[in-house]
Parts: structure tokens; C-alpha cells; sequence
């Protein structure tokens, strides 16, 4: 039925995400999901939620969810913009903001979706390459643009840039809107939040789908300077009024007011990090520096898609990306403490 397609869909390469297999006893270490369930305070708030309140449209602005990522930040509620999960707020970024004559610049090896967006909004680009340390090299990105993106930590590498470097990107570009993605800041990242009093190009995405454990319900949001805030206002309330529901809305706030919840499970995860990156080096896995909730590793004796069928042979998932340069590589969620128990023993058998 392609014959009524728009013709902007046929040159469309869509973003695949990870697998989600429903297979019995199946370790699942692809999709970069929490392995501890929500804080028992968001439990409870979606449930109080889940009420004849339903029949009526959920709060467009969402004031109460932007005031309490105001306090929790430390920034006024015109500088925050709340989505239906991070990757919409970045569509609606690469919409409102990215879109210029200059190409847009973001990594070589960087998260998939970002050429997705600018095929689909078309937007030049320019990708530009990571070093021979897979890291983010800031003088790289001194040249003219017309906008920058980037993760930090970087994905799917998880290597973090520190704020010196964000700081130095944003010094030379004040007249380009700088967007960082902070998916994974949570697990041990330096938040560039901490830079937008100072500079009003600087817009910082993040997402509760990570570290607050909360990928099911698709909440993410924006902080900026209320003129980036606004572009971003505008060209949702062209799209879609109403992104968040109100059990997203209930459950969200919740999150934010149970902090002892989650530094634990944030540190858990940490912990866990380290643990699985000591065993895999122990197993002669080159395993690359991460401040994310997976780590990113490859093994010089052997093929990475093999190791990657073998795990599945043994009912353990992890991600593959047949992509120049690394493709060698695997990225691994980081589990439970018995879910990465076996992948280590499930690889000591396939090595």
C-alpha cells in the first residue's frame, strides 16, 4: 500500500529498538532496563490514580509535576518542559531548536535516534567521530554549526564528558542551541544542570525511564532557559496537548519524593557496574569506562555476534550493533546481582 505513503516515508530508516522477547527464564540485559522495580511510594500513587478521575483530561501543563522537578533541580518552573518520555522531548527539540542552515553535529557513535529525527524533520548533519578511546573529544566540535547534540554518558559507550568539557563546547558555540542527553547521568554522570544560569544555550534532557525505574510509564523532561522552554511549548501544544496522563503525572511526582528509594537502587546499580566490569576484565573482556546502568566490551579472541548468539543459546539477551566500528562490541545492562551472575557463567562457558 505504499502508493499512498507521503513521500518523506519511503526514505525513512526507522529506529529499532531492543528486542523485547517474551521467552520463559530469560535474562534480559539489552534494553538497558532497571532491574529494581519503582519506589513502593510511586506503587501506592498510581493506584490512588487508577480512579473515576480517569474520565477527565489529565493537566496540559502539568504544573505540579514541572514545580516538583523545579524544587528537586533547583531551577523555576519556566525552565522545565515535561514529555511523553525523553524521546519525545528530543523530537520536539530537533523540531523547535536543531533545525537551522548549518549541519547539527553529534557523535560518529551516539544514540540511533538522532539521525532518525533529522531524516525525518530534515535536518542537516554532520557526525563526528569519537577518538580511538571511544570519548567525546570537545575541541572536535569547534567549528561552525548550526546546533549540537550529544549523550552524556555517551551511548552506547556509557563514557561520561566531565563539565569542564560540556563548559568548553558551550563557550564556543553562545549562538547554537547545545542539547545534552542525560539518559544515564544518574549512574555516576556530571549533570550539566548545574550550567544553565549561565548559559541560555544550554538545553539538558533527561528521562525517569532509567534510574527512577519508570520506562513503563514514558516520562521524560527538559531544562533551559525559559526562551528554549518555550520553543519547545510551542511546538507541542501544535502536537499534542495533553503527552502525559494522569497516572504518568501521579507517578512521576512520587518518584521524586522517595530520594532515599532511589539512591539505593542507584547505587545498587553501581555497584553492580563494577562488579560485572572486574569479572568480565578477569575473563580478558576490554571493558570501556562507564558511568551508565550497562557497560560496553569486547573480547579480542572472540566475534562479538558470536558471543552474542551463544549467550541467547542460554537464554541471556544482550545487545549487538552490527555498525562500523563497533562492531566487535557488546552492550550489557546491568542486571540484578543474580541476573549478572549468569551471563558470567554463561560466558565462561562459551570462552
Amino acid at each position: 500500500m505504499s502508493r499512498y505513503w507521503s513521500a518523506v516515508v519511503s526514505e525513512l530508516t526507522p529506529y529499532v529498538p531492543g528486542e523485547q522477547p517474551k521467552l520463559p527464564g530469560l535474562v534480559k540485559l539489552n534494553t538497558n532496563e532497571n532491574p529494581y522495580g519503582p519506589s513502593p511510594q510511586v506503587l501506592a500513587a498510581l493506584r490512588e490514580a487508577a480512579a473515576d478521575t480517569l474520565r477527565l483530561y489529565p493537566d496540559p501543563s502539568a504544573s505540579e509535576l514541572k514545580q516538583t522537578l523545579a524544587e528537586y533541580h533547583g531551577v523555576s518552573t519556566r525552565e522545565v518542559f515535561v514529555g511523553n518520555g525523553s524521546d519525545e522531548v528530543l523530537a520536539l527539540a530537533f523540531m523547535a531548536l536543531l533545525k537551522h542552515d548549518a549541519p547539527l553535529l553529534f557523535p560518529d557513535i551516539s544514540y540511533s535516534f538522532y539521525p532518525v529525527y533529522c531524516k525525518l524533520y530534515g535536518i542537516d548533519y554532520r557526525t563526528v567521530p569519537l577518538d580511538e578511546q571511544m570519548r567525546i573529544r570537545p575541541d572536535d566540535y569547534a567549528g561552525p554549526c548550526g546546533a549540537i547534540i550529544f549523550p552524556n554518558p555517551n551511548a552506547p559507550t556509557g563514557i561520561g564528558l566531565g563539565l569542564a568539557a560540556v563548559e568548553s563546547i558551550l563557550l564556543a558555540h553562545p549562538e547554537a542551541v547545545v542539547v545534552v542527553d542525560e539518559a544515564y547521568v544518574d549512574f555516576g554522570g556530571d549533570s550539566a544542570v548545574a550550567l544553565i544560569a549561565r548559559y541560555p544555550n544550554l538545553l539538558v534532557v533527561q528521562t525517569l525511564s532509567k534510574s527512577r525505574s519508570l520506562a513503563g510509564l514514558r516520562v521524560g523532561f527538559a531544562l533551559g532557559h525559559p526562551d528554549l522552554i518555550e520553543a519547545l511549548e510551542r511546538v507541542k501544544n501544535s502536537f499534542n496537548s495533553y503527552p502525559l496522563d494522569r497516572l504518568s503525572l501521579a507517578g512521576a511526582m512520587a518518584s521524586f519524593r522517595d530520594e532515599v528509594y532511589f539512591q539505593q537502587t542507584r547505587q545498587a546499580v553501581i555497584d553492580s557496574r563494577e562488579q560485572l566490569a572486574f569479572e568480565l576484565a578477569g575473563m580478558g573482556f576490554e571493558v570501556l569506562p562507564s558511568q551508565a546502568n550497562f557497560i560496553f566490551a569486547h573480547h579480542p579472541q572472540h566475534d562479538a555476534a558470536q558471543l552474542a548468539a551463544g549467550l541467547r543459546a542460554r537464554s541471556v539477551i544482550v545487545r549487538h550493533f552490527n555498525a562500523p566500528r563497533i562492531s566487535q562490541f557488546l552492550r550489557i545492562s546491568i542486571g540484578s546481582p543474580d541476573e549478572c551472575a549468569a551471563l558470567v557463567r554463561a560466558l565462561r562457558e562459551l570462552l
